[in-house]
């Protein structure tokens, strides 16, 4: 039994069709990214496994509607909004998730943040920030770790940082991780399994079957007629 089921889903907003069909299964202790051109339904799609909109189709998470077992999945979104101005230390901002301190301080020593502890959230880097949010994900022991472009607001330099550390969570604290990712060199040494996505499952497999030169060019070239323009749904 696959870890995480995906079978027919569909997502439609008014008349327009955001992701069709998809199915996919992904195994326990799997590092899966999600690929594909802006606009194909890659946030969709995780919205959907999140329960955030409603969709046509089943998910399961080990066998049980996706739906019931939300606890289970940690989540750590593409944009994260908040005041900068307001005094909210990383520790009593990681508080509001559990208060679990022995495992807060863990993670926060694991993941190279502890002396950001009194440090106000908004005054933190992108990357530094970034770190302290997938600790606030997984303060409550997920078993699926969802990251939706989770290097968004880390330069260059911390991106290969940021890649280490989601292998060490894999092989450490033997997380299941999706996430949707741009960097293909990335993907390519870090995931287990890629589903490209284009509306439809354009190709899912290892990364040294999918991320070829002619698959990639395929996947990003395709012209999307019926997409709806003044919405985008990633």
């Amino acid at each position: 039994m696959a870890f995480l089921e995906a079978r027919d889903v569909s997502v439609s907003f008014n008349s327009t069709t955001v992701i069709e069909n998809v199915s996919f299964d992904i195994d326990m202790g799997d590092v899966v990214s999600i690929i594909g051109p802006n606009g194909s339904g890659k946030t969709t799609l995780v919205r959907a496994i999140l329960g955030m909109i409603p969709y046509r189709g089943t998910i399961k998470l080990e066998g049980k509607p996706v739906g019931d077992q939300m606890s289970k999945i940690g989540y750590v979104p593409q944009r994260f909004d908040f005041d900068r101005t307001f005094p909210l230390s990383v520790w009593e901002f990681l508080n509001l998730y559990s208060e679990n301190e022995p495992l807060r301080e863990e993670l926060a020593r694991e993941f190279g943040v502890a002396g950001l502890a009194k440090s106000r959230l908004g005054s933190l880097s992108g990357g530094q920030l970034q770190r302290v949010l997938i600790i606030s994900a997984m303060l409550n022991n997920p078993q699926l770790l969802i990251l939706d472009e989770p290097t968004s607001g880390i330069d260059v330099d911390g991106v290969a940082s940021f890649y280490e550390m989601l292998r060490h969570i894999n092989t450490e604290h033997k997380q299941t991780i999706m996430l949707i990712s741009h960097e293909i060199n990335m993907v390519s040494t870090t995931a287990t399994k890629v589903i490209c996505l284009n509306k439809n499952i354009f190709c899912c497999g290892a990364p040294a079957k999918v991320l070829t030169d002619e698959m990639l060019a395929k996947l990003y070239t395709t012209h999307f007629e019926r997409r709806d323009h003044g919405h985008e749904h990633g």
